[in-house]
């Protein structure tokens, strides 16, 4: 099978990280974007700015792979927009990568050749077949000797519903719902926000992100919808954290609430969404009632898109629909906040010979997810696919220990269950402080 390419899904952060370490391992990469450039998904959020540094953000054979082409080595120090992670590094690679990197093209489907799921016999020896839709709707395969699947979660955000279903009324409201930070630069953004009564559903970073930006705007009142029963460490580590970007942020949410521009809502699981004339009305599982919203935003976190890996033998956790060997690594019911331990080859093999899940997408539903941790797997990964098991199976990344559940070098999810912070206890509506003078 060393004839065929080894396909890598989607052409982000982790996918171009992928083919750079194939190619320097003379393995020959193939990578399926059906975005039109480099970076789609983190073009979205691109006025977003990163906690990793641009140190933690560049994969080690990229910088390689780029050196000889004349590209200008961003500032270590620097922390980057979402935009200038796509537009300097990203962009630049793929050019770099040239006509291995295809774009406009989905991934539909992958199957072992000639056999569904249930068929044993050639596993071990026939390739993958990978299917493909391209943007013009014609619809083709490829023949690949292994697939890595790094197409992340950001199509596959979680609801508003506290039972990971969408919430009664939640379609119906789709156009007073969002499930991303607004970028507020953007003045028709703002004036959808300013001024006005909105709900940020999460516990996560980047909820603390819309929280931070959306407090500057004059007028504009904030109820902040959290699953878990108290407030607790939520706003992270502080001055503790080794990403200090975030604990600066978590900071700056802290003395929001505790201005009183935040009122915090918690212990609530909404069950509904009811439309009226004065607004949404968010409705708890319990009957609780937040009233008069104008906007919700929801930022819970993402989960992954499985459906299309349908006829590949996968072996994921039942919980957080990661693979099983990484979950408990990961999960974020079992792990007090702390270290996410680097991780390779080991923890993401699969019963299917040759598949591997790896960036945001081997997560599955858990937070924690650094970018420097998926260049790991990826590195760990070629080097298995070409023949160094040595090399696959050692360790060669030092996480920083932050002291604090959910957060990323990325974006961020919520802890799943109330995470580290213990079971949820009964609805509590809560003003951290008096409100201080505006204006």
């Amino acid at each position: 099978m060393s004839e065929w390419p080894v396909v890598v899904v989607g052409a982000g952060p982790v996918g171009l990280a992928a083919a750079a370490e194939l190619l320097e391992r003379g393995l020959e990469p193939l990578v399926f974007e059906r975005g039109e450039r480099a970076g789609a998904a983190v073009a979205q959020w691109h006025h977003v700015r990163l906690f990793s540094r641009w140190s933690e953000l560049v994969a080690p054979a990229a910088d390689r792979l780029l050196a000889p082409t004349g590209w200008t080595r961003p500032d270590p120090a620097a922390y980057p927009t979402g935009r200038e992670w796509a537009d300097e590094y990203l962009r630049p690679l793929a050019a770099a990568l040239g006509e291995r990197v295809r774009f406009g093209t989905e991934v539909v489907g992958v199957a072992r050749r000639g056999r569904d799921r249930v068929v044993d016999a050639g596993r071990d020896s026939e390739p993958l077949t990978v299917h493909l839709l391209d943007a013009d709707g014609t619809e083709r395969r490829v023949t690949a000797r292994a697939l890595i699947d790094a197409s992340g979660t950001w199509t596959g955000p979680n609801p508003l519903g506290g039972d990971g279903l969408p919430a009664l009324g939640e379609r119906a409201a789709a156009d007073r719902i969002a499930y991303q930070v607004p970028n507020l630069a953007d003045p028709s953004v703002r004036a959808r926000y300013a001024g006005k009564h909105v709900a940020i559903a999460g516990s996560g970073h980047s909820a603390l992100t819309a929280l931070v930006a959306l407090v500057q705007e004059e007028g504009t009142r904030i109820s902040w919808i959290l699953r878990r029963g108290e407030v607790g460490n939520v706003f992270g580590g502080g001055e503790a954290d080794q990403l200090p970007a975030r604990g600066a942020l978590g900071l700056r949410a802290k003395q929001a609430a505790r201005d009183g521009r935040v009122r915090a809502v918690t212990g609530f699981r909404t069950e509904a969404v009811e439309r009226g004339e004065d607004g949404l009305t968010l409705v708890s599982d319990q009957g609780d009632r937040v009233e008069r919203v104008d906007e919700v935003l929801v930022l819970t976190g993402f989960r992954p898109d499985l459906s299309w890996l349908s006829e590949l033998r996968l072996e994921l956790d039942a919980t957080l629909q990661a693979p099983v060997r990484l979950a408990p690594l990961i999960d974020p019911n079992v792990h007090s906040c702390g270290t996410v331990y680097p991780h390779g080859v080991k923890e993401l093999a699969q019963p299917e010979p040759g598949v591997f899940l790896a960036g945001m997408k081997s997560y599955g539903r858990a937070p924690t997810f650094l970018a420097m941790t998926g260049y790991e797997q990826v590195r760990s990964i070629a080097a298995a696919l070409a023949g160094d098991r040595e090399s696959a199976e050692r360790v060669e990344l030092v996480l920083p220990e932050t002291g604090v559940c959910g957060g990323s070098g990325v974006f961020d999810a919520e802890p799943a269950g109330g995470g580290c912070c213990g079971a949820p206890a009964e609805p509590e509506v809560l003003t951290l402080a008096a409100p201080a003078p505006r204006g």
